[in-house]
């Protein structure tokens, strides 16, 4: 497994890890989340024009990925805007490694946080953040940035299961 950059050609690789990512939230009575589109190839392209986006592929053959990253500036910090793993390649550090090597590209352009928003309630997202070092912002923490994109979260729906924004320091 290596993290690299994300190409063009991987586009379309990414939208099939996003929805095969989408069905264990089906399990849990998500069924909208699971349901959802994943972003599409225009806004996917952005990220890759921005290098904002990685994934992590298998070496050797075809260098397949089977999970990716992708993220904003928001207020200074590197916000994860998604971080998801093919179910096929769960439970392998996949996820873990991606967030450190945006981690180490943040500290590599003087980015002082990363920061994301997730549902408080699923297993493998804010318990899972935590466990990466990640810590809860209450509402008086929020930046100007992290309290528009909950508001866009709102607008489209995803409050109807409590979400949280959450933030790790990369000083040390």
């Amino acid at each position: 497994m290596r993290i690299r950059a994300a190409r063009t050609g991987d586009l379309t690789r990414l939208q099939d890890i996003e929805r095969a990512a989408g069905e264990p939230f089906r399990a849990i009575g998500m069924t909208e989340i699971a349901d959802d589109d994943p972003p599409s190839l225009d806004l996917l392209a952005e990220y890759v024009e921005a290098d904002r986006a990685w994934v992590a592929a298998l070496t050797g053959g075809d260098d397949v990925p089977v999970a990716y990253l992708i993220a904003d500036l928001v207020d200074g910090n590197l916000h994860i805007e998604q971080v998801s793993v093919d179910p096929a390649h769960a439970r392998q550090g996949i996820g873990r490694r991606l967030i450190e090597h945006a981690a180490d590209y943040a500290r590599g352009a003087g980015i002082p946080a990363l920061t994301l928003t997730t549902f408080v309630d699923v297993p493998w997202n804010a318990p899972y953040y935590r466990r990466c070092g990640f810590v809860d912002l209450d509402g008086g923490a929020l930046t100007d940035g992290l309290r528009a994109v909950r508001d866009h979260e709102a607008a489209i729906g995803l409050d109807r299961w409590p979400r949280v924004c959450m933030r790790r320091d990369l000083t040390s």
